[in-house]
């Protein structure tokens, strides 16, 4: 009788110490989703304070025309004269991969450059990397697709 006393009291212990008892860690992609909203709307705001840090060092980007910007370079020319008033994501895969996360989707932007207003429609990929502890984005594409 002692034994089997012994035995639930050690098998419940045991059991208490596999249950978590602190919360979870958001997931990957719930991380990633938000990241994306903040990296949208940090660029329609015009907050390179906001922006920058959500951009890995070797960051790159390819454009709609075929250029690449680094960080520095994507920074320069897109905080220049530009009023943007449409920045929005829809349709967003995320498939994570260890410490990668890929996002595919669609992207409106809309605005005005160099005093003409503009309409862009795209399709886009991120690619998202855990650096040092936090999510950053090390690479982008943004093509026009050839339907919607």
């Amino acid at each position: 009788m002692r034994a089997r006393l012994f035995l639930f009291a050690v098998f419940g212990l045991l059991g208490s110490l596999v249950v978590p008892t602190i919360p979870q860690e958001k997931s990957g992609e719930s991380t990633i989703r938000e990241l994306e909203a903040k990296w949208a709307d940090a660029y329609k705001q015009r907050k390179v304070g906001d922006l920058a840090p959500l951009l890995a060092d070797d960051y790159v980007i390819t454009t709609e025309d075929g250029n690449t910007y680094s960080k520095i370079g994507f920074i320069s020319f897109n905080m220049g004269p530009l009023r943007v008033d449409v920045s929005e994501l829809s349709d967003l895969k995320i498939r994570m991969h260890d410490n990668v996360g890929v996002v595919t989707g669609l992207y409106h932007e809309s605005g005005e450059a160099a005093g003409k207003p503009y309409d862009y429609r795209d399709r886009l990929t991120d690619v998202w990397m855990k650096i040092g502890g936090r999510w950053q984005l090390i690479a982008s594409h943004y093509s026009i697709p050839s339907k919607l």
